[in-house]
């Protein structure tokens, strides 16, 4: 059985031995109406705290990456991608997640996703590093809708709704529209390419893991899921660093001597990699869309704050 099952099952049962009958049904009827608020509540937290980090990476990745002259983004995804193995593998170790050997057929089914995760990380870090103008954030904010628009495309049960999805169009139109009304700054071509892409790799990955998820509802669990995605994803950026030129000069262009070269590239490699992981997470525990928002959070709200 699953650790956090059995947490929860021996909880339940602490507190209903030790809880008198009626004190529970009092709970219960206090608690049972405030259920949806305390979960739009929590829901809003995880909105602000992820903002929060990925705030805070880019503005790591904007001081790391000029000032060490390292825009190395395949090396970079790798090793992003390699800690939250290595995490998985570290609970798996001390027994907070149980995890099952690499299914070769799992893996087969979430190539897809791995690989357009694989590539859209890499252009993620390759926009922090090359592409200043904004419109990689820009399109960026179209990720709701292009996997909502995906979602319906694979016949993916989204939970999403009529007023939902006005309400994200709304959302993603108005914080478009502030952004182009401010003007973006000169634009490399490859931005012209590289930012739809983006797009469209992220929202095909998010849509077909739920899609995965979906036809395997009970037989796997979602931490073995992701355990090869991320097993896939790691033998794919290996084998593309020892291809990609980027991987020799990662090693030799370092500022390995210098301990704030090591404090940034930490912060960074950790930050991006929590991103990762809570995205991907959201996609394979609840579906797509969910995934989708929270990615884009951050750029959809920021802009009509600044308006206030």
């Amino acid at each position: 059985m699953d650790p956090w099952r059995t947490l929860v099952s021996r909880c339940s049962s602490w507190w209903q031995m030790n809880t008198p009958h009626a004190l529970r049904a009092c709970l219960y009827e206090v608690y049972k109406p405030l259920l949806p608020l305390l979960l739009c509540i929590a829901a809003l937290v995880v909105l602000i705290l992820y903002s929060l980090a990925d705030e805070l990476h880019s503005f790591v990745c904007r001081i790391f990456i000029p000032q060490y002259h390292y825009p190395y983004a395949v090396p970079l995804a790798f090793i992003q991608v390699f800690l939250n193995l290595l995490a998985l593998l570290a609970l798996h170790g001390v027994g907070l997640v149980h995890l099952k050997p690499f299914s070769l057929r799992l893996a087969e089914r979430l190539f897809v996703p791995a690989v357009c995760g694989s590539v859209q990380c890499v252009l993620a870090l390759w926009a922090e590093a090359s592409a200043h103008s904004g419109l990689y954030p820009l399109i960026a904010r179209f990720l709701p809708l292009a996997s909502v628009s995906l979602g319906h495309l694979f016949a993916l049960s989204l939970p999403s709704s009529i007023p939902v999805c006005c309400l994200l169009t709304a959302l993603t139109v108005a914080s478009v529209s502030v952004t182009a009304c401010q003007g973006l700054y000169t634009m490399e071509p490859l931005e012209y390419v590289y930012s739809p892409l983006s797009l469209v790799l992220h929202s095909l990955s998010l849509v077909w893991l739920a899609k995965v998820v979906q036809s395997e509802r009970g037989n796997v669990s979602t931490f073995n899921l992701y355990y090869t995605l991320t097993v896939t994803r790691c033998l794919l950026l290996g084998f593309l660093c020892v291809v990609h030129p980027d991987g020799p000069k990662a090693l030799s262009h370092g500022s390995w001597h210098s301990l704030l070269f090591f404090g940034y590239m930490l912060g960074m490699l950790l930050l991006g990699a929590a991103q990762l992981f809570f995205v991907d997470v959201t996609a394979l525990h609840f579906s797509a869309l969910p995934a989708a928002v929270l990615h884009a959070t951050r750029g959809l709200v920021l802009p009509l704050l600044n308006l206030l």
